[in-house]
């Protein structure tokens, strides 16, 4: 018996989200509009980290104070 050779997990996470960005011009503001508002239409509850300005001192200076400049990726 030959069995069909799937695509592994990443091979398929890469094919559906080119799917979506050719669905939607490769917009990638229409592209997370679109996800919230079927998000919100879900009506699943979402994670909400709780958020106090007491936890943010705990953390202390972020990688970008510290060295002056970020090292957040760009679009």
């Amino acid at each position: 018996m030959i069995q069909k050779q799937s695509d592994s997990p990443i091979d398929e996470i890469h094919r559906i989200r080119r799917e979506i960005s050719d669905r939607f011009g490769g917009d990638i503001g229409t592209i997370a509009d679109d996800a919230a508002r079927r998000q919100a239409a879900s009506k699943r509850p979402v994670w909400q980290p709780k958020h106090n300005d007491k936890d943010d001192a705990r953390e202390g200076p972020s990688s970008s104070d510290l060295s002056g400049t970020s090292h957040t990726a760009t679009p």
